[in-house]
């Protein structure tokens, strides 16, 4: 790939740096950056896709937090036997647009619900049997975390399942410095420049604030869940799954 791709926010050298935002420029070129930028992308949504189809429970809801463009959603969509509500939630106008067109079809069937949420604020989950954290809760801020992951919990059903997807630190000094360094070198081959790596890099600085992997293990079973591991990791990306523990268990 060449660094031509549509991907440009952080293309000139001269450009200003400021924080992170979900805003139109992002919106426009998401998916392109997704791609790009998240190893293992369309493994990742595989997985996803997978594990809920084998937790989800008909007549009650998927809900997708953070949908952004409406790519989970659409993995969930074809994965996902009928009789399950999936329902998307993100804070930025722009993505739901971006979502809503790129689900027309589903939303005009009522398999898709998309709604305005800001997690920070907390959310309302219902009679949910699965939640889906894709690359979101990185982005809440650390003192709202706890909150958010038991109000997911709340709304589980028993028996239900939340899938969590981060950016993650290692846990050794040393090997989390090669992580970052391989990291890049992918984002290298998939066409970023050395500029371009370092702009975002501090764009994200303030905004994506990962913990450790052992860090979100613990948050996942302080908010209530059982039976917590980890489903997928490369480097400083990590899957994990918990589920609410079920009523006769």
């Amino acid at each position: 790939m060449t660094s031509q791709k549509k991907d440009r926010l952080f293309a000139a050298e001269e450009q200003a740096i400021s924080d992170f935002d979900f805003g139109e420029n992002t919106a426009a070129v998401f998916d392109d950056m997704l791609d790009r930028s998240i190893p293992q992308y369309w493994e990742q949504q595989r997985m996803i896709g997978e594990l809920a189809r084998e937790f989800a429970v008909p007549g009650s809801r998927i809900y997708d937090l953070g949908c952004s463009t409406g790519i989970t959603l659409k993995t969930l969509d074809q994965t996902v036997a009928p009789g399950v509500e999936l329902v998307g939630c993100d804070y930025s106008p722009a993505m739901l647009e971006r979502a809503r067109h790129n689900l027309a079809e589903q939303c005009l069937s009522g398999r898709v619900r998309l709604e305005y949420a800001d997690l920070n604020e907390g959310v309302q989950v219902q009679d949910a049997s699965v939640v889906v954290l894709n690359l979101t809760l990185q982005f809440v801020r650390p003192l709202n975390r706890e909150a958010l992951l038991y109000s997911i919990v709340s709304g589980l059903r028993p028996g239900g399942t939340l899938i969590l997807v981060e950016k993650v630190l290692g846990n050794d000094a040393f090997l989390n410095r090669l992580w970052i360094k391989l990291y890049y070198d992918m984002k290298k081959r998939n066409g970023y420049s050395e500029t371009e790596i370092a702009q975002k890099r501090e764009a994200l600085e303030n905004v994506l604030i990962p913990y450790r992997l052992d860090e979100n293990l613990k948050l996942l079973s302080r908010a209530g869940l059982d039976n917590v591991d980890v489903f997928f990791k490369w480097y400083n990306f990590a899957g994990f799954l918990g589920t609410k523990k079920a009523v006769n268990s």
